[in-house]
């Protein structure tokens, strides 16, 4: 019978927040690798490979560390993904959970087919999507030196044009 190995890797340089998994920076190979970059507060990780039980696993520790060392979250790039079962989707939405309690977002900037796929059928799609931009309000400035136009006058409206050619004005007894 045909049994895989199943070994994931987290990737990062010494620059990098991101953590290694041995000391000596040697990570064993496998099947799903995760990489992370600095961007601004947040941090883009790039999962690639399969994201299975095994895996999930392995990666998990991790993907919190960088979480934890984030500013304002993480960005997921999942177009690497070959495969994600229950397991991998259990990790991401962890993830997103204990981001939420530390006051940060996990968005999936690029997804894969598969996680897509998950998401759509469990309707979590938008827990992964970036939120709303603050909204700015547009304040314009009311014109200081510029009149405003006069209105013509409606029929049956007196107007002091009117009263020098003598035209729609009406008499009133005076007391």
């Amino acid at each position: 019978m045909y049994n895989r190995v199943h070994r994931a890797q987290l990737a990062g340089g010494a620059d990098l927040p991101c953590p290694r998994g041995a000391p000596d920076g040697t990570l064993p190979t496998g099947l799903a690798t995760a990489s992370c970059t600095p961007s601004g507060d947040r941090i883009r990780v790039r999962i690639m490979g399969e994201l299975d039980r095994d895996s999930a696993s392995r990666l998990r520790p991790g993907l919190r560390e960088a979480l934890a060392t984030s500013k304002r979250g993480l960005d997921l790039d999942l177009g690497g993904l070959d495969f994600c079962d229950c397991s991998g989707l259990g990790v991401l939405m962890e993830l997103r959970q204990l981001a939420g309690s530390q006051g940060k977002t996990v968005v999936i900037r690029v997804g894969s087919p598969m996680t897509d796929r998950l998401l759509g059928l469990l309707g979590a799609q938008e827990l992964f999507t970036p939120p709303d931009p603050p909204r700015m309000e547009v304040r314009h400035p009311g014109p200081a030196a510029v009149p405003s136009p006069k209105p013509e006058p409606s029929p049956g409206t007196m107007s002091s044009q009117g009263h020098a050619q003598g035209i729609g004005c009406r008499r009133t007894p005076r007391c």
